[in-house]
């Protein structure tokens, strides 16, 4: 089986099925063996000679340039990205995010950042950037003129989330992408949340697009990598930049990351679903001030969710209306189905407390129209239990969240 059909020829379910399943890497079976290997050895001197003259996926060079089980992968993902010329894997989400900017920027540089990124990404700006030279501006994405006052002469790339990072804004990523082009700088999306299946970011006229393959794609909570994709001039540098700073993943990581990839559509299918039906259930108990879920009608953003999107995932946050942050942790720690910790996208529930203004420059916390005292937030991921036992176990934990 090839993954060369033609873009747009199958639906996305059939893709996902046959993608990176390329005759040449998988032999007579279903899945890519996991090639362990440091050493690929050559025929002769010449083939030896030969070997730097080309570098891309399936040409065997050596360990750090992959093998079939880590060029699978790569070839699944492009084929899941309309318009990928390749795709470039990293040993997590924040190193693609570092490999993609270290790319990108070159001292006294500037990046915009959008103030309601995962906190990692704020530190690298705040942190390694800094240190390197670049000058990391945070902004509002939901202001279109602040955004687009926020440019310079230096400004040569924007990163951007949706939706936000724990407080769940949507922002109107086609607009921000444009913007980005006119002035001449890189547009770079995390798109960990709704995947290519929800958000095709290449299309919309993002530069580049990456995720945290730890989250849904591995989709069982035991790995660790993250990937970005670019159309042919983008791909080529990060491709070249990760070498240099010697990125490689394991084939054995891949290969999970594989297996997980295969399943995506049907748990994101599943996950989305259940968190809409306990969103709908949330937004209508008394002790909730809002929910911050942009699928769900009515929500903040749900509009352009509704016109950009085609998926989403089990992923979104709700507060509590007055109440403090005993009372709210009193609630997470009353949960019996939800695990207490961080990352998403496995197949359990988890379930942590929220502080978004901490990591916030310009936007305010808690979000509009919500009341200040209306400040004690939490993000659920829901996983693939029943939704009505999710339901039950939540409505038992608002006990504790009253004093009961």
């Amino acid at each position: 089986m090839s993954s060369t059909n033609a873009p747009g020829t199958l639906s996305n379910a059939t893709v996902i099925v046959g993608a990176g399943r390329r005759s040449e890497w998988t032999g007579p079976v279903v899945n890519p063996p996991v090639w362990r290997a440091s050493t690929h050895l050559y025929e002769n001197t010449a083939a030896l000679a030969q070997g730097p003259r080309t570098n891309e996926d399936g040409r065997f060079f050596y360990g750090r340039r992959g093998a079939p089980t880590q060029w699978a992968l790569a070839d699944a993902l492009t084929a899941l990205e309309p318009g990928a010329a390749g795709t470039v894997l990293y040993p997590s989400g924040v190193a693609a995010i570092a490999g993609v900017m270290l790319t990108l920027l070159r001292p006294g540089d500037v990046v915009l950042i959008t103030d309601n990124a995962y906190d990692p990404t704020r530190s690298m700006g705040k942190g390694l950037l800094t240190d390197m030279g670049i000058e990391p501006r945070f902004f509002d994405p939901l202001d279109l003129k602040a955004y687009e006052a926020a440019f310079c002469d230096r400004t040569r790339a924007v990163l951007l989330e949706a939706p936000g990072s724990l407080s769940m804004e949507m922002c109107d990523l086609p607009a921000l992408a444009r913007i980005a082009r006119e002035k001449g700088a890189v547009s770079v999306l995390d798109n960990t949340w709704a995947s290519p299946l929800g958000f095709a970011g290449l299309s919309h006229g993002i530069d580049v697009v990456l995720m945290a393959l730890t989250k849904h794609v591995g989709g069982h909570s035991d790995l660790m990598m993250g990937s970005a994709s670019a159309g042919p001039e983008l791909y080529a540098k990060l491709r070249g930049r990760a070498q240099q700073l010697g990125n490689v993943v394991s084939p054995d990581d891949a290969a999970l990351a594989l297996r997980g990839l295969r399943t995506l559509h049907l748990r994101l299918a599943h996950e989305t679903q259940s968190a809409l039906e306990i969103a709908t259930w949330l937004s209508k108990r008394p002790e909730v001030a809002q929910v911050l879920c942009p699928m769900l009608p009515g929500a903040p953003g749900h509009d352009l969710w509704k016109r950009d999107f085609t998926g989403g995932c089990g992923l979104f946050s709700f507060t509590f209306r007055g109440g403090d942050a005993a009372a709210r942790n009193r609630f997470i720690d009353a949960l019996t189905l939800f695990g207490i910790g961080y990352s998403w996208g496995g197949f359990e529930s988890l379930a942590i407390p929220i502080e978004p203004s901490a990591y916030r420059n310009t936007m305010a916390w808690p979000p509009a129209p919500a009341a200040e005292g209306d400040r004690h937030g939490v993000r659920l991921a829901i996983g693939l239990e029943a939704p009505e036992d999710l339901i039950a176990d939540i409505e038992q934990a608002l006990e504790a969240w009253r004093g009961q």
